[in-house]
């Protein structure tokens, strides 16, 4: 039951190496023995419930990684994201196609950081140089503006990462890592070739702003899980008041709006320049 608990603790899989060290061999042998525990090839331990996702990329004999560690690690995913399982392998590696499903993608590349020595993850910087190959930039700059605020990285640290390929070079030099969300990053993408100065979370009467276009117009964008409350909702129309009482011009758009009728969004906000409001 101890090595049970020690999985349980953790995320229902870990390294055999890290199993031995916690419990002991004898533990290891019993607890599969009695079906309490799998085997998943020969480095990994995994309980029954463990997530299926970290148990196929070990039985794949690689780690997690792509748009499949972004999900697992919280980052914002774009709704046209690839759902198949992406799998990191080596090089070098030989690995047995039975254990590989058709919905696996597979990345055969060299390891840039070394991933966590006790569950079957690519690291961050991997899973973000994998992503530069699977999504279209503007959704890759979503995805990485995102994993910089939930993992608490630098834009400096991102981009002193030797990365080996152009599409991620590329989108390490766009990042800026003030985003408060992936619609706001899709915004400013959007609306930088306009050529006019874009901050992004600038404070103004003690609140920030999503966007401050020039020096008077602010965009705020309403996020899915977010502002859908009435208390939210007031404290979004307070803020609102706030900002034109004291000059500036504001335009709110919806999550659904920015995605799926993006032309009337890009239209708001040109005609609102046209009109000088952003002076």
């Amino acid at each position: 039951m101890r090595l049970v608990k020690w999985l349980g603790a953790r995320s229902g899989i870990a390294h055999r190496a890290a199993a031995e060290r916690a419990v002991g061999v004898r533990e290891i042998r019993a607890a599969t023995e009695r079906g309490e525990v799998r085997r998943v090839r020969r480095a990994w331990l995994a309980l029954p419930e463990a997530p299926p996702d970290l148990v196929a990329a070990a039985d794949a004999g690689g780690r997690l990684t792509c748009v499949s560690l972004a999900r697992r690690r919280g980052w914002w995913m774009p709704d046209d994201a690839p759902a198949d399982l992406h799998v990191h392998l080596q090089p070098a590696q030989a690995s047995p196609r039975g254990r590989i499903g058709t919905a696996h993608v597979l990345h055969w590349t060299k390891p840039i950081a070394p991933g966590p020595s006790d569950l079957p993850e690519a690291s961050v910087e991997d899973a973000l140089m994998h992503m530069a190959h699977c999504l279209e930039p503007e959704s890759c700059l979503v995805v990485w503006e995102s994993a910089i605020r939930v993992e608490g990285l630098s834009v400096d640290a991102i981009r002193n990462v030797r990365w080996p390929s152009l599409a991620a070079r590329a989108c390490a030099a766009r990042v800026q890592g003030l985003s408060d969300s992936g619609l706001e990053t899709i915004v400013v993408a959007r609306l930088r070739p306009w050529g006019i100065p874009i901050r992004q979370q600038v404070v103004i009467g003690g609140r920030p702003v999503d966007l401050l276009i020039g020096r008077r117009l602010v965009v705020q964008i309403d996020g899915f899980a977010h502002h859908s409350t009435p208390q939210q909702r007031r404290r979004d129309v307070e803020q609102d008041a706030e900002l034109r009482l004291r000059g500036y011009t504001v335009l709110r758009f919806t999550y659904a709006q920015v995605l799926y009728d993006w032309p009337s969004v890009e239209r708001a906000i040109a005609r609102a320049i046209a009109a000088g409001a952003h002076l």
